[in-house]
């Protein structure tokens, strides 16, 4: 459904009225990148059942099978390149206009698009490399996977032995403490919290658009579904996020 034109003129003005607004994003902006969304209709959660943390940490073999997966449903992630929806947030990072992304995503497509890595926040992590659950060291996935198709298993830390994961936030895994901290901090502070692409069901990181509104942010969800929180925001734009940003992005650009 397209957004209609007094729906596209509301957001343009609610945004131009911004001071500091804040961006979170969910699946839906990164779909019209070709990354499928896992937890959607056919999604890659509702034909495999996911991997628990604790069960990766406890066996070589879960680990094996967890890595083997990622190869054969990830590697599109690191080929995918930012849409106009990421190029739009970006150009409003770029002006001022967005204090910070709030991302669920894990696909780094707001850093590729040019917004500050200080800028991103992310809830459940960065797919595109790994770190070691020990000591934090970094290991990029053209080393894993050099790793894995040579060995059949991705080999301890070199630095200090611990076992090495893709550094996303996966099932039973506690959620990062510094990028909620900083979450809860930007939807308090914001005044215009501009959802895209979220079905606001997967908690804690759903808390914050309410968190933003309670803090007294005026809310815009922009998502092809409904969500439970479209009742309490200010504007609901069940549309096509590259298009509905690219003309907000323009027109607020104009108008300045």
């Amino acid at each position: 459904m397209d957004a209609t034109a007094a729906q596209l003129d509301t957001f343009a003005a609610l945004l131009a009225d911004s001071r500091r607004a804040v961006v979170f994003s969910g699946a839906g902006i990164s779909t019209e990148s070709g990354i499928p969304d896992f937890r959607g209709p056919g999604g890659l959660w509702t034909k495999i059942k996911p991997i628990e943390f604790q069960d990766f940490v406890a066996s070589a073999d879960v680990r094996r099978e967890s890595w083997q997966r990622w190869f054969e449903h990830g590697q599109g992630m690191l080929a995918a390149a930012p849409n106009s929806g990421h190029r739009a947030v970006a150009d409003l990072v770029r002006r001022g206009k967005v204090a910070a992304v709030i991302t669920q995503n894990v696909d780094n497509l707001h850093q590729d698009s040019g917004v500050p890595p200080g800028q991103v926040i992310e809830l459940h992590g960065n797919a595109t490399y790994a770190r070691c659950l020990g000591c934090g060291q970094r290991v990029e996935m053209d080393d894993i996977r050099a790793q894995f198709e040579a060995a059949g298993e991705v080999s301890p830390c070199a630095a200090c032995g611990g076992i090495v994961k893709s550094a996303t936030i996966s099932f039973g895994q506690a959620m990062p403490e510094e990028p909620m901290e900083r979450a809860h901090e930007e939807s308090v502070a914001c005044d215009l919290f501009i959802v895209l692409g979220s079905s606001l069901t997967v908690y804690p990181a759903a808390g914050f658009p309410m968190l933003a509104k309670q803090a007294g942010a005026k809310l815009v969800i922009v998502n092809q579904q409904e969500t439970d929180m479209d009742g309490i925001a200010d504007l609901v734009l069940h549309s096509a996020i590259g298009a509905t940003m690219s003309h907000v992005c323009g027109a607020t650009e104009n108008s300045q």
